[in-house]
Order: C-alpha cells, then structure tokens, then sequence
C-alpha cells in the first residue's frame, strides 16, 4: 500500500511540476502582462518549479541508500521555497492595491512571521520535536509539528484580511483570484496540521497559482482593450474636432466673394442671385449639419453638399469651371466632409485664370473591396508628398477615413497635369434603398 502511495505522490508532484512550467512559460510569452507584473509571476513560477523539483526529489531517493542528511537537506529547502510564495502574494497585493510596500505595515508583519518560520526551520536541526527521518528514509511529524505549520497559515490569514481590506482598490476579477489563491492554501495546511497531505500541498499551491495567474491576465488583458477602444474614441473626437474647425474656417474671400455675387445678381439677374442664395444657404446648412454629426452619413446627402458648394463656384467663375458627375451608385455610408472637402480643394488650389478653364469631375463606382469615388481635375496638381499646411485637409480626411469607416484615400497628382484622388469604401458602409 506504501508503495502505491508513493506512486501517486510521485504523479501528484510531477503534474504540479508541469503546471509550473507552463506557468512559466504562459509569463514569457502570453502579451498582455505589464512589464512588472510578467517579471514576478515568471519569479513566482520558478520558485513553484524548484519545489515541485525538490519534493520529486526527495519522493524519489526515499526508494535508494541515501544518507538521510540529504533527505533532510532536500526537505528543508523545499520547505522554504513553499514558503516564498506567501510573501510574493503579500507583494503583489500591495503592487495592486498601489501601495508603498516597504512602508506598508501589513508588509512588515509578514516578513516578520516569515522570519519566525525560518527560524523554526532551522531550529529542526537541533530539536527532535518537529518531525524526524528514520534511518529508512521515512519521514515521522512529531509533537511540536504544528508549531511548524503556524506561522505560514497566519501569513495566509494576514493576506486574506489584507485583501478583504482592499478590495474597493481591486478590480473584481483580481480580487476574487487572491481568494481562490489564500483559501485553498490556508485549507490545506491547516488539515496539514491533523492529516499528512503534504504532498497535495504542492498541487493545490501550483493551481491555485495558475488561477491567479489566468484571472489576472484576463483582467489585464482586458483593461488593455479598454485601454485600445479608450484612444481610438479619444482619436475620432479629435477627429471630429478638427472636421468642426475645418468648417468654422471656411475660408473668408469665399464667403466675402459669395456675398459680393450675390449682391452684384440683385440688379443684374434677380432670378440668378435668388438661386445662388439658395444654394449658398444649403451648402451652409450642410456645413453646419456635419459639424454635429459623429458618425457617417448617406452619400447622397454628401453629394447634395457638394452640388450646392459647386453651383455657388460656377455662379462666380461662370465659363472657368465645368463640373461633371457620373454618380450611379450612392447606396453607401462615409464620414460627413469627405468629398465637399476634395472638392474645394480641387477648385482652390486648380483654378488659375491664366491656364484655362478648370474642369472637375466627381464619379463613383462598385468595385469587390467596396465603392471607390474619384475627384479628378485638370489643375496645376501638386506634390502628394507635400505635408504643407494647404494639405492638412487631405491629411484629415484621410484620418477620419480610417478611423469612422475603415476606407482609404490615394492621390495622385503632378505638377501642371492636374489631381486623382481615389477614395474606397468598405463594403460594410453598403445599405438597399
């Protein structure tokens, strides 16, 4: 019967040896972890794996003629090394709970049980009361072996108190992952003190590190996410924020040359000047309208923008700008100020009187990635490389392309043989009528 149960406590403690490796390994390579945080339990998982090592040791040369002084050389460091965890959980407590650890009383209380149990510990060398190993190898727990076990299960009890204490300062799963840490533990030394399990102290240890350990990585993990969608939020308010200056700063000789228009049709063409009115008003309405809308809109209203702020440019340049729409397919969804924005750009910065006419042309087109919409003129063009301040609007649009809807923006452009931009948009931007 003996030997089946040292057969069994052999597999007990070369499955808990696995389970420490792989804790190892998990704080090595899982991400998620800060950088502290994968630091100690790689550290915590190695004091698990020279323990599981020492108790397979000594479960295995209790069968050989080894001196006991080696036995008894095995078991007292792979009592220590059972002790070194305790401490570890008192760190880590503090760690999270954002404490001063080496000012923290709860601190100073353990480390000053954890010296009376090494002190303990080392006294075993000199009285017999503890526990003895026979010169059969077999290890006896003798009268005062409770006395043994009595400073780690109050180190256990400090650190369950201490976590009740700061749970508010605790996420819920981090707090829960110390209970099921301290209460196993505690559990199984203090049956230690009545019934020899010593064995299943090592497993129920080892799991309850593992638990730990997968709660506290799942929590990490987690506030790294919300972490992530924290900075893409903060990202497309910013975002936004620049669309809404974007349109506060319509540019004043627009305004002022609208107006002025607007004011010399009166006389000269009454009808005219009320169908600019018009037209400048909508292109208002649609400027101020995109500036409280934080998600995307029909392209169909986009191009509504874009066919009032054109029409306002023709009425003022008259024969200099031709505009051309080949728009067959609208059933799609993109950021507010994306293409009334390429547009205008189109016409400042391609429109010059003495090279002709300017003719813009706006179409749109399904394609497998998604729609593609293309703004084409027949400027001056530019240097897409140019990172001037005339392009931070394309720079802007392109950000709020990705972020709002996923799509993309090419341009393409040179000098003197005017600009391509190239917009796509997902599928998932698709709706029916």
């Amino acid at each position: 019967m003996k030997g089946w149960l040292d057969y069994l406590y052999s597999f007990i403690f070369g499955g808990a040896l696995l389970l420490s490796v792989l804790g190892m390994w998990f704080s090595v390579i899982i991400p998620g972890l800060d950088r502290w945080s994968k630091r100690f339990f790689l550290r915590y998982f190695i004091v698990f794996t020279l323990c599981c090592l020492f108790s397979l040791a000594e479960s295995v040369l209790c069968y050989y003629p080894v001196p006991s002084a080696a036995i008894y050389f095995i078991l007292m460091l792979e009592s220590l090394l059972l002790s070194l965890p305790l401490l570890m959980q008192t760190v880590y407590l503090l760690h999270c709970s954002a404490e001063n650890i080496r000012a923290s009383k709860l601190m100073r209380a353990v480390l000053g049980l954890w010296t009376v149990y090494v002190g303990i510990l080392f006294s075993t060398l000199f009285i017999d009361g503890y526990f003895t190993i026979t010169p059969e190898n077999q290890y006896y727990r003798g009268p005062l072996y409770p006395l043994f076990l009595l400073p780690m299960i109050m180190i256990l009890l400090l650190n369950l108190a201490g976590t009740v204490k700061r749970r508010a300062r605790l996420s819920r799963k981090v707090f829960v992952s110390f209970l099921i840490t301290i209460l196993p533990m505690t559990a199984a030394l203090c049956v230690q003190l009545f019934i020899e399990i010593f064995p299943l102290i090592d497993i129920s240890i080892v799991i309850s590190a593992l638990t730990m350990y997968g709660f506290i990585l799942s929590d990490q993990i987690e506030q790294d996410r919300r972490n992530q969608r924290e900075i893409v939020r903060q990202q497309q308010e910013i975002a936004q924020e620049r669309a809404s200056v974007m349109v506060l700063q319509m540019r004043p000789h627009f305004i002022y040359n609208t107006l002025m228009s607007i004011y010399s049709l009166c006389n000269l063409d009454p009808q005219k000047a009320r169908q600019v009115t018009m037209d400048f008003t909508n292109y208002l309405r649609k400027n101020f309208n995109a500036v409280s809308s934080d998600s995307v809109i029909p392209f169909s209203a986009e191009l509504e923008h874009t066919r009032a702020y054109l029409a306002v440019e023709q009425a003022q340049f008259e024969d200099m700008l031709f505009v051309y729409y080949d728009t067959p397919f609208t059933r799609f969804r993109l950021p507010p100020l994306t293409l009334q924005p390429l547009v205008e750009n189109a016409v400042k910065h391609g429109m010059d009187p003495y090279s002709g006419p300017l003719h813009v042309s706006v179409r749109t087109r399904y394609t497998d990635p998604g729609v593609e919409i293309v703004v084409e003129d027949d400027g001056s063009g530019f240097d897409p490389s140019d990172e001037s301040k005339s392009h931070t609007t394309l720079s802007n649009i392109r950000q709020r392309l990705e972020m709002m809807c996923g799509g993309s923006m090419n341009i393409t452009s040179r000098d003197g043989e005017g600009t391509v931009v190239t917009i796509t948009i997902p599928s998932v931007q698709l709706f029916s009528e």
